[in-house]
């Protein structure tokens, strides 16, 4: 039976992505068997969350644990499995993460839609420009252009 003892992170690193709990010696600790195992910085080191989706990215990571001369390595996938991991994790976390909002949906949407108009428009405006060209075309009597702007219609 596993259980964490203590999860703390040592610091905390976000960018445009990802939110990265970094760990360091004290700070992360289970309970094996009734053992205190100590989180030791050998193999990963952090835990990697999507700030949109809220999930846990590097789930293939090992990390390990000592007590006394015994080491023990845990994945990532077998933590995400004990629930009181995953709910600290999440309370580390969560002031981190990229809400989603209505009204974020709302201006996104708005956006998209502004941007099909502003095509529309602009291909009613490149024709009307060719239709202009092609009358002056033929005000000059200019077949060759006539025939070259005809193409574009």
């Amino acid at each position: 039976m596993v259980t964490v003892k203590m999860l703390k992170p040592y610091y905390i690193k976000t960018d445009s992505k990802y939110v990265r709990i970094v760990l360091a010696y004290q700070y992360f600790s289970v309970v094996i068997d009734n053992k205190d195992y100590q989180f030791i910085p050998i193999e990963a080191n952090e835990f990697r969350i999507n700030r949109r989706t809220q999930k846990v990215e590097n789930i293939d990571a090992k990390f390990a644990f000592q007590h006394g001369k015994e080491v023990v390595y845990l994945t990532l996938a077998k933590l995400i499995t004990l629930p009181d991991f995953l709910q600290q994790l999440h309370a580390i976390a969560g002031s981190y993460y990229i809400r989603e909002t209505k009204e974020t949906n709302e201006m996104e949407e708005s956006k998209k839609d502004n941007s099909i108009e502003s095509a529309i428009i602009i291909e009613e405006l490149e024709k009307m420009n060719v239709k202009r060209l092609i009358d002056k075309a033929l005000d000059d009597r200019d077949e060759a252009v006539f025939k070259e702007l005809v193409k574009y219609l």
